[in-house]
């Protein structure tokens, strides 16, 4: 087996991990967690400002499926994001479902469009910028329609956003050490 096929392995299977584990940090894991609420965590300090503990997992989605597309293509990456979709609906609650399928359909189709477009001219940049829009995408849809109120999107970006400025040295790192024969696709 290939480096390049176990690479896509290992990132079709992170992919794909992050919807249960952002559903199951939701209910198990943060610094607050009232009974019938979900988890929060400080993601900004001066003020203090929570997210729910998913939005760290739903972040980092944003940079694997690019790095996923980098790998094995588009047609691969988009057949993750579909069955990503499923997944959600069945490890989320179920009145939440309708809204985190919608919000992540749309949100990493529209991270795959900016990305397909700018990968081509700065790798690491097309990361920031279509996991940028898709974050955004993905709380302003999830948050109108699960809650008709988006009391909570300041957290939800800011939560997602750390986990994508944080990957991106290591993204460089494995683009020098692993990807420099992979060509853009």
């Amino acid at each position: 087996m290939s480096k390049r096929t176990i690479l896509t392995f290992i990132f079709f299977i992170l992919f794909l991990a992050m919807m249960p584990l952002a559903a199951y940090t939701l209910l198990h894991f943060g610094t607050q967690c009232p009974p019938n609420e979900p988890c929060v965590i400080p993601v900004w300090f001066a003020p203090v400002i929570y997210a729910p503990s998913g939005v760290l997992f739903a972040g980092l989605a944003f940079v694997l499926r690019d790095v996923l597309q980098r790998l094995a293509g588009l047609y691969l990456s988009l057949i993750a994001v579909i069955l990503g979709t499923f997944l959600s609906y069945f490890y989320v609650a179920p009145e939440l479902a309708i809204a985190a399928c919608s919000a992540y359909l749309l949100s990493e189709l529209s991270d795959t469009v900016v990305y397909s477009i700018l990968q081509r001219y700065n790798w690491i940049l097309a990361i920031f910028i279509s996991a940028s829009i898709g974050l955004l995408i993905d709380s302003l849809v999830f948050l109108q329609l699960a809650f008709h109120s988006l009391m909570f999107l300041e957290g939800q970006i800011i939560g997602k956003m750390w986990m994508v400025v944080l990957s991106l040295p290591l993204i460089h790192l494995l683009r020098r050490k692993l990807f420099v024969k992979i060509a853009p696709v």
